[in-house]
């Protein structure tokens, strides 16, 4: 079965949005934190504190992510557990950053506007993938 062309835009618009995410991971926890605390040093110290397993789900969560959006180009149904993969990851990330940090009293509820995004994507892109199988054009 030859993947149409919305398919394959959708998988390539998903590929570039999980790699931003690899992108936002790496620049994150190589970034030079005195120089953060200059201008945000509260943020700096959020990801001085940030425990190894937070940061772990982070890279979890965008390598998955990535790998399915990948895999979805290939047409293997392989990446629907990958994206469900990346949703619990995204999930384990964000519950520590909302709730082991005291982060929406600082910086408020829009703190929490881009994370909310994050997680629809990560569930929009496991629902098109389910439905992709379904269809007979993930195998």
């Amino acid at each position: 079965m030859i993947i149409s062309r919305s398919t394959q835009l959708a998988g390539i618009i998903l590929l570039l949005w999980n790699l931003m995410g690899v992108g936002a991971f790496v620049m994150q926890y190589g970034t030079d934190l005195q120089n953060l605390a200059k201008s945000d040093p509260y943020t700096a110290r959020i990801f001085a504190t940030m425990p190894a397993w937070a940061w772990l789900a982070y890279g979890v969560a965008v390598g998955a992510g990535t790998l399915g959006a990948i895999l979805l180009l290939f047409r293997k149904a392989a990446a629907v557990p990958l994206f469900l993969l990346s949703i619990s990851a995204v999930i384990v990330q964000f519950g520590y950053s909302f709730l082991g940090t005291d982060l929406i009293a600082v910086k408020g509820f829009t703190a929490a506007i881009f994370p909310a995004v994050i997680l629809i994507v990560a569930i929009a892109q496991w629902r098109y993938a389910r439905h992709l199988t379904a269809r007979g054009v993930l195998q």
